[in-house]
């Protein structure tokens, strides 16, 4: 009867079947077990049109998995099936001829199945190794997929990663690069790092251009000019006279080694200078209330605060220029004559200026907006600020006297500012190594290239030997990260980021939703003081662990200096967008000098060519750049590789907290909104991430919608208007002495400048929208995970 439904051709021998010893015992007991079960399904079966059915492949059927999860829906049941399986061998017989002939047709059959048997292993056993070694010696072919591997495998890898950087590899690719540290062909400097990235194995690569407008000094115009007595100084400080000027249009190799303001706007004022010191509302608060300042020359320092926020205040209150210079007693001793070196400064906020919040590649429109600013700014040496001042009094505990106006006189003088707009195409280097798992998720590690300061090449020279190690493990062990990393030098940061920003404008909504970190390589070894480390709060767990556990780091100078600082505050380099426009959380480690050296702060805000030979005299035996690259590659492979992001929301609840704990103006509903926020967030970090932890309990779809939570978490806390120079995300500090919200104290010192509380208000308002969209993001988190949790009880 079983055969009955196989095949009509098998009826006539039904009798012989009965009689016969068949070696089909094992499929016989097998259809046996079904017969039951499928029975009624197949009643009536035998007036179907089974001639129809042929033995091989069904040409007709092509819904393969449909029949496979519906076994009892196909009316030729379970042997019909087997025999369209292309690997499937038929046992059964066609019917026997008689019984002398039966032990040999048997016995041919057993012969000729065990041979197709081997030639089957065979053929697939060196099939596959023939495959694999192609892979393996193929150059030009990406990254052989990752082996499963298990959490234990990882940490091996991790570990071996983090263990095979060295200070010596990282010397030669510093070395390889110097030649093209200071070069003018920012080209050729990206050609050179896809060199060694390439030669590092990296496969996937690829140079971005953008062009962009830049703005560059004119020698020729850049004066300060004496009215009462006609002495014209440069920048410098240099009288006019003893600096013959170069002849128009022409420019020296490195078109950057002057005093000037990128992005300042071009002309000529004649108006008296004020001494505003460093130009903070309490300098400006210090002035006499009664003068009029319109259009008056601000003398004005770098430092305490970002030079962007303090031109918009001398702009509020009236002034039409401003000299910025750096007072001597804010350098380091080391660095006494800093205030007499050459510096540029840039007042570009961010980006193209001529594509303001879009990228800047072809048919875009251009905005040709060659100045950000109406004031007219002119950096200059220290020695013209003294001259210009006429005095030094106040001194500092060093003996440094700090440069002050007690003069009774003011001067007047005439300042000519110019500079050259420009087009030029500036190049980014991305590289890609895909993630197994999640290659949509992204951990973006960036450097950059191509500046006056030859800096640059410390950081190329670090992301270079991170790479090295990684593809190593690659190609060794076919491994690669849970995440995809995605590794990138920028082009054009001094001038205000702008390779970082153009590219993350072309790529935003795509980061928007896959960007989990940003990790930044921008200037790490400045110093042989401090491990000082900026990274996001959701963050500073992990990063606190890393360095504590894995690495003893002591202060490597003869100063009595303190350990490594993790703290979340503004930071040059080129996290900006992804800090205050995509709200990614970022980390950037660091050596700078000791903290009794490092002065007011905001002081890396003018750029100074330092050259190759200053790193190798900080750091002789490149110690300092291994310990970066390590603590940055754990990072990235922390992050890129657990399969719950490494965030803690209830550090971001508990900062909160701590910046409205002293705050005596933050209404009380912020504070509940606040207590609010960290009672969700113990809930959310106990029950859904807790669980997450064991890979006994992980649930795939659960664990991809609790990591969308904790990478987006920083988003909320990205107000819409934040203070020029200030951070947009409000979990950042303006500077590690302040346990407030900075916008918020900002506002309060702003009210007694403009003597209303508007400003305070509306930034209030600002800031309480922030922490309410923060814990109801996080509560719909959780209700979310507990309705999946009821419907699956329910099933």
């Amino acid at each position: 009867m079983a055969y009955q439904k196989v095949d009509q051709r098998f009826r006539g021998h039904a009798q012989d079947q009965d009689t016969e010893d068949l070696p089909v015992t094992s499929l016989e007991l097998e259809w046996d077990m079904e017969k039951e079960l499928e029975e009624s399904a197949f009643d009536g079966f035998e007036a179907d049109n089974s001639g129809q059915h042929h033995l091989g492949n069904s040409a007709g059927n092509t819904d393969l998995d449909f029949e496979f999860m519906q076994p009892s829906a196909s009316p030729r049941g379970r042997f019909a099936r087997l025999e369209e399986e292309s690997h499937y061998v038929a046992h059964t017989r066609s019917g026997p001829k008689d019984h002398q002939g039966s032990f040999s047709k048997m016995a041919k059959l057993f012969v000729a199945g065990f041979i197709i048997f081997i030639c089957g292993f065979l053929i697939g056993y060196y099939g596959r190794k023939s495959s694999s070694n192609i892979l393996s010696n193929n150059a030009t072919t990406p990254t052989p997929p990752a082996s499963s591997t298990t959490e234990s495998d990882d940490g091996d890898i991790l570990q071996n990663i983090v263990q095979a950087i060295e200070g010596d590899s990282i010397r030669n690719f510093f070395r390889n690069l110097t030649p093209f540290a200071a070069e003018s062909d920012w080209g050729r400097s990206a050609a050179r790092i896809m060199e060694q990235w390439t030669a590092s194995g990296l496969t996937e690569i690829r140079l971005v251009n953008y062009t962009v407008l830049l703005s560059l000094p004119d020698t020729d115009q850049n004066k300060i000019i004496l009215t009462n007595s006609s002495q014209c100084f440069y920048p410098s400080g240099q009288q006019c006279s003893t600096l013959p000027s170069a002849p128009r249009g022409k420019k020296e190799k490195n078109d950057l080694l002057y005093f000037y303001a990128a992005y300042s706007a071009k002309g000529s004022l004649e108006a008296e200078i004020v001494d505003v010191q460093y130009g903070t509302i309490d300098d400006l608060l210090r002035l006499q209330s009664n003068t009029n300042y319109t259009k008056k020359i601000a003398l004005i320092k770098l430092g305490k605060a970002p030079l962007l926020y303090k031109l918009s205040l001398l702009l509020e209150v009236g002034f039409g220029g401003a000299l910025v210079y750096i007072d001597p007693c804010d350098s380091s001793p080391q660095k006494e004559k800093i205030g007499d070196e050459t510096f540029w400064i840039s007042l570009n906020p961010g980006g193209d200026p001529s594509t303001p919040g879009y990228p800047s590649v072809g048919g875009s429109f251009r905005e040709h907006r060659a100045n950000v600013t109406s004031l007219l700014v002119q950096p200059i040496a220290a020695s013209l600020a003294k001259a210009l001042l006429s005095s030094t009094e106040t001194a500092n505990g060093n003996g440094c006297f700090h440069l002050t106006n007690s003069s009774a006189v003011s001067k007047t003088i005439r300042l000519e500012v110019g500079t050259v707009s420009e087009y030029r195409t500036i190049q980014n280097v991305i590289g890609y190594l895909k993630g197994s798992i999640n290659p949509d998720k992204y951990v973006i590690v960036g450097s950059h290239h191509g500046n006056t300061d030859e800096l640059w090449t410390s950081s190329t020279s670090i992301i270079t030997e991170i790479i090295k190690t990684m593809m190593s493990q690659a190609q060794k062990r076919r491994w690669r990260p849970n995440r995809s990393i995605v590794f990138c030098s920028w082009g054009a940061s001094t001038f205000g980021n702008i390779g970082s920003y153009e590219w993350a404008e072309e790529m935003k909504h795509v980061l928007q939703s896959n960007a989990v970190a940003y990790i930044d390589l921008f200037k790490p070894v400045v110093g042989n003081g401090t491990l000082n480390t900026v990274v996001s709060t959701s963050l500073r767990q992990l990063a606190a662990d890393i360095i504590n556990m894995r690495f003893s780091l002591n202060c490597t100078s003869q100063e009595n200096c303190s350990g490594p600082k993790v703290n979340s505050v503004q930071v040059e380099g080129n996290s900006d967008f992804f800090i205050n426009h995509l709200g990614v959380p970022t980390v950037q480690f660091a050596y700078h000098e000791s903290k009794t050296s490092m002065g007011p702060g905001f002081l890396s805000e003018a750029h100074q060519v330092h050259s190759a030979s200053m790193v190798e005299a900080i750091d002789p035996f490149f110690n300092l750049h291994e310990t970066v690259a390590k603590l940055t590659a754990e990072m990235i492979l922390r992050i890129a590789n657990e399969p719950v992001l490494p965030y803690s929301v209830l550090d971001v609840a508990l900062e909160v907290q701590e910046q409205l704990k002293d705050d005596s103006v933050a209404p009380d509903q912020m504070l509940a909104l606040a207590n609010a926020l960290r009672e969700t967030a113990q809930l959310f970090q106990s029950d859904e991430m807790r669980p997450a932890y064991n890979p006994k309990e992980r649930d795939p779809a659960h664990l991809r919608m609790l990591n969308d939570v904790l990478q987006n978490l920083e988003k909320n806390f990205l107000i819409e208007h934040a203070p020029p120079g200030y951070y947009r995300n409000i979990l950042y500090h303006l500077n590690d002495t302040s346990n407030q919200f900075s916008v918020m104290k900002e506002a309060v010192n702003h009210c007694r400048l403009q003597r209303t509380n508007q400003t305070l208000a509306t930034v209030s308002s600002m800031v309480l929208n922030s922490i309410r969209s923060a814990q109801v993001y996080l509560k719909a988190g959780l209700d979310v995970f507990e309705n999946i949790q009821n419907a699956k009880r329910t099933n």
